[in-house]
């Protein structure tokens, strides 16, 4: 049976074509857009590839710029028998770079983009350029913003809400913008996570928060052990109170070639800020060599 996606953005606000990559778990949307180096976004919760519009209409000019959506996320499948941790969201954008043979690539991620991207990342060494990470992180949680957070969110009540009555993007996603998101804009992430089946993994991210530690644990020794030398963009928006400057000088304390982009921003970034990004990410990859990685 062919799968056919629960709904389609509307052409003025996502003026990309779609496409589809047959996962070993289903059929996941992406898009891929303009020639160069290759860009590879990276969304969190509740977010998908739309995430990125405003930054993929100022780089596709010079980069080819591919942004995906994870299973279970905006446009793609969502697999019944997926269990939507960490590990089996890299396995797919992973096997997905494979399938692309992407190189020289610089990977973005941001909120559970980070640490799926940065898993990437480290097993794809040899594919990578850079890396552009915001707001996010790769170790286990351990700092008491993070920790009542994921408490809070895993806590039945919350799952109901968030399953019931899309709490991600009702409540949460406009109280994480520094600039309001309109209503339209609002009703593609309403989209596409239109029914409680379609919130399943919008409900796990939370959960995987602790559950995940001991995947965080391999993860965290991975990015010190292979990817510290790595070139690094921060861009960072300031008025995110989970992922504060803690959060920014962990990674700081760990890559050996870190830049910072303070943003006046909160947790989403390329919501408030998609030109200063794109800028951002046009001068650092300019200044870097074509083997920067090596």
């Amino acid at each position: 049976m062919t799968y056919v996606p629960h709904f389609q953005p509307d052409h003025r606000l996502f003026p990309f074509e779609s496409r589809w990559f047959s996962s070993d778990v289903g059929q996941v949307h992406y898009i891929d857009e303009g020639e160069g180096q290759p860009l590879l976004f990276v969304h969190g919760n509740p977010t998908w590839s739309f995430l990125y519009r405003g930054i993929v209409i100022r780089l596709k000019k010079r980069f080819r710029c591919i942004a995906l959506d994870l299973p279970g996320f905006g446009l793609s499948e969502r697999p019944p028998a997926f269990d939507y941790t960490p590990a089996a969201h890299a396995e797919v954008v992973r096997s997905l770079v494979q399938q692309l043979d992407l190189k020289n690539l610089t990977i973005m991620g941001q909120d559970w983009g980070g640490p799926i991207g940065l898993r990437v990342a480290a097993d794809e060494i040899t594919r990578l350029r850079a890396l552009v990470m915001g707001n996010t992180w790769f170790w286990p949680l351990d700092s008491w913003q993070g920790k009542a957070y994921a408490y809070v969110m895993s806590m039945a009540p919350v799952q109901s809400r968030i399953v019931n009555r899309n709490l991600f993007v009702e409540r949460l996603m406009p109280r994480a913008v520094k600039h309001p998101l309109s209503e339209e804009v609002l009703d593609h992430y309403r989209e596409a996570l239109r029914t409680p089946n379609h919130r399943m993994g919008a409900a796990e991210f939370p959960v995987q928060l602790t559950a995940a530690t001991r995947w965080f644990a391999r993860l965290e020794d991975d990015v010190e052990s292979r990817l510290s030398r790595v070139p690094l963009l921060l861009p960072w928006g300031i008025h995110d109170p989970i992922f504060t400057r803690a959060f920014l000088d962990r990674f700081r304390a760990v890559f050996e070639h870190a830049q910072v982009q303070r943003l006046d921003a909160h947790h989403y970034i390329q919501e408030d800020a998609p030109k200063e990004i794109s800028t951002a990410i046009e001068a650092f990859l300019d200044g870097l060599p074509t083997d920067a990685a090596a």
